[in-house]
């Protein structure tokens, strides 16, 4: 069975056995002055601004991953309920973190 995530609180065709608790995964980005400049001036014209938008799935992306491994290591194999949120950390430097809850997961019968 591969290992499921997802943001509901059930997973079909799968019953909920064992629930281990929270597990979370982290990343705190900076901003790079390269990309500010490039961003100031494409504010000025307006448009999507990709080097930001890659960097924030890229910190989805590893947040993500790394929750995956924290509910790995406390023997789950699914994950539930999976939340993300941003916060400021300081100016220009944000945290992204993924947080669900754990739990070890059964084929229906």
């Amino acid at each position: 069975m591969n290992f499921i995530t997802t943001t509901t609180e059930k997973i079909e065709g799968y019953n909920i056995v064992k629930t281990i608790g929270i597990t979370r995964g982290s990343t705190v980005r900076a901003r790079n002055i390269g990309r500010d400049i490039f961003a100031g001036l494409k504010n000025m014209v307006g448009g999507e601004i990709s080097e930001y938008t890659k960097l924030l799935a890229d910190s989805r992306e590893q947040a993500l991953e790394r929750m995956t491994n924290d509910a790995k290591k406390m023997g789950a194999n699914a994950i539930v309920s999976v939340r993300l949120t941003t916060s400021t950390v300081m100016q220009g430097c944000a945290e992204i973190l993924a947080y669900g809850t754990a739990v070890i997961i059964e084929p229906c019968s």
